[in-house]
């Protein structure tokens, strides 16, 4: 058995949990349920507060974390990062009020700075020649220069619609975060080999969600030229239609160069292309 933690509550837990699900881990999570063990899989989860769970796993109380880059940043430097997962993404950034005459980071000397994340803040200011005083508080980080508690703050943001609510501008990100995969220092073969299984059904479905299934037709002097232009799998599939002289081709390409391949199959003569989504993509 090895044990994951995941967020409690919020965003990152429902999109743990989905990933978790699209890798065929079937987990009953009631409401207010603190761990659960999965029904299919060597797996139980624990679900912990955010920020404590760098320390659980430096303790050995889980095995496994699924957490946010930037909470490496501020509290787990010292592990592991297994694989990065995509999803949550989000970024850690300075913003000040709107009325606040901000030219750049120099202009943050001798201010107040309300964080969640000092240990992030420090090495940033102190990497830009700043001083500034910092003032810790969980939560809330918004209302802070509204009730003259700081100058300016320093807070994950995902939209920023909770900054124009509060009447701030984003004026400097210091790092851009999505999820990751993280393990504990210390790991049984046994569990070593639950991770490594884990992590083979995370990268299936990963590279599934980067990856569209494409089919098309294409007269026979072209295979060569399209195959050319299919570059994710080995070689395309290449299927005899009974129009004489005219194939169908199946591959797969890439979400972020989507557009510049259909374009590029067009001008190649391919026609008749239909596009599919991709469940799992096992290599």
């Amino acid at each position: 058995m090895i044990k994951i933690a995941i967020q409690k509550a919020g965003r990152l837990n429902e999109d743990s949990l989905d990933i978790l699900k699209k890798c065929g881990i079937s987990i009953d999570n009631g409401k207010d349920q603190l761990k659960a063990v999965a029904r299919n899989y060597p797996l139980e989860v624990l679900y912990l507060r955010n920020g404590d769970i760098p320390q659980y796993l430096r303790d050995g109380v889980v095995d496994l974390a699924i957490i946010g880059e930037n909470l490496i940043l501020e509290k787990g430097q010292d592990l592991t990062v297994v694989e990065k997962l995509g999803f949550s993404k989000c970024r850690v950034s300075i913003a000040v009020p709107k009325d606040f005459n901000y030219n750049g980071i120099e202009d943050l000397n001798g201010k107040k700075i309300a964080t969640s994340y000092p240990n992030t803040v420090k090495k940033y200011l102190n990497e830009n020649g700043i001083s500034a005083d910092l003032h810790i508080i969980n939560g809330s980080v918004e209302i802070a220069p509204n009730i003259g508690l700081a100058d300016a703050i320093c807070d994950i943001v995902s939209s920023g619609s909770t900054l124009f609510k509060n009447n701030l501008k984003e004026v400097a990100t210091i790092m851009r975060s999505e999820s990751v995969l993280v393990k504990a220092p210390k790991l049984s073969a046994e569990k070593t080999e639950l991770m490594k299984k884990l992590n083979f059904r995370l990268r299936s479905v990963l590279r599934a969600k980067k990856s569209k299934y494409i089919l098309l037709n294409t007269p026979n002097n072209k295979i060569n030229e399209i195959s050319d232009i299919l570059p994710v799998l080995k070689s395309p599939t290449v299927l005899p239609l009974a129009q004489e002289g005219w194939s169908s081709l199946h591959s797969v390409i890439d979400e972020d160069s989507f557009w510049d391949v259909i374009d590029a199959l067009k001008t190649a003569g391919a026609e008749d292309i239909l596009v599919c989504p991709i469940e799992k993509m096992v290599l």
